[in-house]
């Protein structure tokens, strides 16, 4: 059985890597795959069609569909490989030395793999209590596809009873991750000559001070703000990742944009310090800007927002997590996941537990281990048990 069982994770891995589905482009190809798949083992899923039509979720309930269940949630997107340099074609799964190779095979296809191996075992299962699986689309580029998903489960009439984000962490019970807020700001200043540069309105100056701000308030934070040491960065963090203004060295560059981030330890405080952070650069820095020429000024906007996740240690989800993981410790991450958004967006609680590794993720040459999507195919064999035995969360061991 183990053997077949990892000749089938191989497969079906090899072929969601083959599906290009960085960010910008479509992942319908791979839908139609996992679509077809599931309909040859009886489970028909129902799409959530994006508002272009070329990206779609996918939602399957296995078992009885009048009761409270379990999600395992997964996205279909990958990051880009180009300007990597990889040893040899990221959309084709190799094997060495125990791992596989490829974009996405940690980040996060693998714990797809898993979960679409695992249908057989589940559909011939008694089961009590469903088995849902949520599979998304864009979560690289802030989390989109889930949220038209996360709306039709509030629709529903009976809703899940938790959910498993399988995000690579090393099969680590993780209750809760960093939330993140990003801004972009365009600096409108006025061109004129180098030579008369007092004239005109530099928007590269004036976006550096933003610049010099938001380091010093990540500063704070690191020094004197409030920690988690759950977390391996215990603080709330803050940068500046893009700037880009100018034309010519010989003028005065009327245009700059900056984009910066922060990810908070608490549920809204990412927004709520680029909030203050926007006032701040309204305050001091538009005011200048507009002295010298009424028509300068700074305009913001929202690049992506996601919740922190933050569930108690105790609660009977984690407490089932660790069963089904044989683990008895948790943690924190400071990446993020769509774990956050389940819990604020439809009230379903959320845990944080796939295979592989982060430190691979998003690399040249990503990979994961083939013993950790074994230990996440027991992971869900013990769930596939709970729910043929179990009917809600309080009959977890503890």
């Amino acid at each position: 059985m183990s053997n077949q069982r990892t000749e089938l994770i191989k497969k079906l891995l090899a072929d969601l890597v083959a599906f290009d589905t960085v960010s910008d482009r479509t992942n319908l190809p791979l839908i139609d795959y996992i679509e077809k798949y599931l309909a040859s083992l009886g489970v028909i899923g129902r799409r959530i069609v994006d508002d272009t039509g070329q990206k779609a979720s996918l939602w399957a309930t296995i078992g009885p569909e009048d009761r409270p269940g379990i999600v395992l949630s997964g996205h279909t997107d990958v990051v880009p490989v180009a300007g990597q340099n990889w040893s040899g074609d990221p959309f084709k799964l190799a094997e060495r030395d125990g791992r596989f190779y490829g974009r996405g095979t940690t980040d996060m296809k693998g714990f797809v793999a898993v979960c679409l191996a695992m249908v057989p075992q589940i559909a011939r299962a008694k089961l009590s209590m469903p088995i849902h699986l949520a599979i998304s689309y864009d979560e690289e580029i802030g989390c989109i596809g889930v949220r038209p998903l996360l709306h039709e489960i509030n629709g529903a009439a009976v809703k899940p009873l938790g959910c498993f984000v399988g995000e690579p962490t090393q099969m680590q019970v993780t209750i809760g991750h960093k939330g993140k807020h990003a801004v972009r700001a365009t600096f409108r200043g006025l061109a004129c000559h180098s030579s008369l540069a007092p004239t005109g309105v530099n928007a590269v100056e004036y976006a550096a001070e933003l610049i010099i701000e938001i380091r010093r308030r990540a500063g704070e934070f690191a020094s004197a703000g409030q920690g988690d040491p759950m977390y391996d960065v215990p603080h709330t963090t803050m940068l500046t990742s893009i700037v880009q203004g100018g034309t010519a060295l010989n003028i005065v560059p009327d245009t700059c944009t900056i984009e910066f981030e922060v990810r908070g330890l608490g549920i809204l405080e990412s927004k709520q310090v680029t909030d203050e952070v926007v006032a701040w650069a309204k305050q001091t820095i538009e005011p200048a800007m507009r002295k010298k020429d009424p028509g300068c000024g700074i305009d913001f906007e929202e690049i992506l927002e996601y919740p922190a996740l933050d569930m108690p240690s105790g609660h009977a989800l984690v407490t089932l997590a660790k069963q089904l993981a044989g683990r008895n410790g948790h943690g924190k991450v400071s990446f993020g996941t769509e774990a956050g958004l389940f819990v604020s967006m439809a009230d379903v609680p959320a845990i944080v537990i796939g295979p592989g590794s982060i430190a691979q993720a998003h690399k040249p040459d990503e990979y994961v281990e083939v013993s950790e999507l074994m230990n996440c195919a027991g992971f869900i064999e013990r769930l596939i048990e709970h729910c043929s035995e179990h009917h809600d969360l309080t009959t977890a061991k503890s």
